[in-house]
């Protein structure tokens, strides 16, 4: 689905295949944790230099994959803020953190049910979201117009966190430098899965085939779920067929 964001949801502009069919978001659900996180940050009960994880790392540093941890909890680390690596082990962490340990109650209660849709975490925060493709258009409208964040937490949301930072999008290799934002990847100047668009376009994609892309300059957003995994069919077709849907939707 290709889509333009406003303040009332999103009107489609090209929809195709089973937009209700559930199917696992794998790490797309990592942006709920975003959502989460910023709205607790909001309300005061958490705060973006709490330190949590490894000594020295906060909790910006975890939802940015900048907290030196591995993919997993068993994987080698690096020190604290000197290299981008992506870790789901992170944000479980991150998670824990503000949910007391209950990470289905607090992402379904605090993203998925205020936004109005199906889609429900069970499991991991980092990977565990299952939902309909009309779901994950609304957390994409979400992010670039919100209702449950104030524009200014969503704009710290999706800005670079420690932008200089280098580090490995996988597969898609070392980029240099690999802006993330507290859970979001961000373009910058990437050569990758976000085609050609906008810098400031940011998004995630997922395991299972999932992909949410924003572009902010426009409010255009593209999101897709999938019945095949991830794969080198992915890396080929994801920034050519990104940049057809965003021509789609402003031509």
């Amino acid at each position: 689905m290709v889509a333009k964001a406003h303040d009332a949801g999103y009107d489609p502009i090209l929809v195709v295949g089973e937009a209700q069919a559930i199917r696992p978001w794998a790490s797309v659900s990592k942006l709920t944790v975003g959502i989460a996180a910023m709205r607790a940050v909001t309300s005061g009960d958490a705060f973006l230099d709490d330190l949590v994880g490894p000594p020295g790392a906060t909790l910006a540093h975890l939802l940015s994959h900048a907290s030196g941890l591995g993919f997993e909890a068993s994987d080698p680390t690096v020190p604290v803020g000197t290299r981008r690596v992506y870790s789901n082990a992170g944000i479980d962490i991150a998670s824990t953190y503000l949910s007391g340990g209950d990470h289905e109650s607090w992402i379904n209660d605090t993203v998925l049910a205020p936004l109005g849709v199906g889609a429900r975490l069970r499991g991991r925060a980092s990977a565990d979201v299952s939902g309909t493709l009309e779901d994950m258009a609304l957390v994409a409208s979400e992010l670039l117009v919100p209702r449950l964040l104030s524009h200014e937490a969503n704009e710290t949301m999706r800005t670079p966190f420690l932008p200089d930072l280098d580090g490995i999008t996988p597969p898609f290799g070392r980029q240099r430098p690999n802006w993330w934002g507290l859970t979001p990847e961000l373009k910058g100047t990437k050569q990758h899965w976000m085609g050609t668009w906008p810098s400031s376009s940011f998004g995630h994609f997922g395991r299972s085939g999932s992909l949410l892309l924003c572009d902010p300059t426009t409010n255009v957003f593209v999101v897709a779920t999938s019945t095949e995994d991830f794969g080198p069919w992915a890396v080929a077709l994801w920034p050519t067929w990104v940049d057809a849907m965003r021509a789609e939707a402003l031509s």
